[in-house]
């Protein structure tokens, strides 16, 4: 059973992700092409939104294309440009800390902007809440994993993630059995990762892959209620 749970959740699991996040962001750009935004509340209180905003993104962005370079690149590319499996190890640890700091400070600061501020609380929906709980819960998951990380600087286990990660990619069927034996905590946030993907298309993140592009030639109307005359209705 345990070796079922771990091919469903490992080698499973990432398809039904990944192709729920591309047909899902599809369907919902074409189909509900105003819900496609990033819904700020800047107007509602901006000073704690941009200190937020700014480390949040600048945090998030460093990881996630620290992790796409560094799981999908192809070793041999690491070995022809002479960098050691340590070494790769050593440097995602240091710029992802980091970044991975400034991404937590970021979504904390944004968090208690949701919760405590009533007037931001009232107009947040239940997916803003529950994917910045997820985002923040990866956040320490994934800083959790450098103390374990710190046990073993000869990269190796770095190694099995990124066969795990480019097996999938290449439709190998025994992808999941590359990570049979890591650590607990870099497998729960590995499936916390890939549960973000699957619910990306309902939440505010798709706007990550938006650009100002069809904005001005989109059909129709946008309604916009138009605050009533003082005294109308009286």
């Amino acid at each position: 059973m345990s070796d079922f749970l771990h091919t469903a959740v490992f080698g499973f699991y990432p398809y039904i992700a990944l192709t729920v996040l591309a047909v899902g962001s599809i369907i919902r750009y074409d189909r509900e092409p105003y819900s496609w935004r990033a819904g700020s509340s800047q107007l509602l209180r901006r000073k704690q939104l941009i200190w937020g905003s700014v480390l949040f993104h600048l945090g998030v962005l460093v990881i996630f294309f620290g992790h796409l370079v560094g799981l999908l690149t192809p070793i041999a590319v690491f070995d022809a440009l002479g960098i050691g499996h340590g070494a790769k190890q050593v440097l995602a640890i240091v710029a992802g800390g980091v970044a991975g700091v400034f991404a937590l400070i970021g979504a904390s600061l944004l968090l208690h902007r949701r919760l405590f501020d009533a007037r931001i609380r009232s107009t947040t929906s239940f997916a803003d809440m529950v994917i910045l709980l997820l985002l923040y819960a990866q956040l320490v998951l994934g800083l959790g994993t450098i103390p374990v990380s710190m046990t073993h600087l000869d990269g190796h286990e770095m190694v099995t993630f990124m066969n795990w990660a480019q097996g999938i990619f290449t439709f190998q069927a025994d992808a999941a059995q590359y990570i049979t034996g890591a650590h607990w905590i870099f497998k729960l946030h590995i499936f916390l990762g890939l549960t973000i993907f699957l619910v990306f298309p309902f939440t505010r993140l798709v706007h990550m892959f938006s650009a100002p592009v069809r904005y001005v030639f989109r059909s129709g109307y946008q309604i916009v209620r138009r605050k009533p005359a003082k005294g109308a209705g009286k």
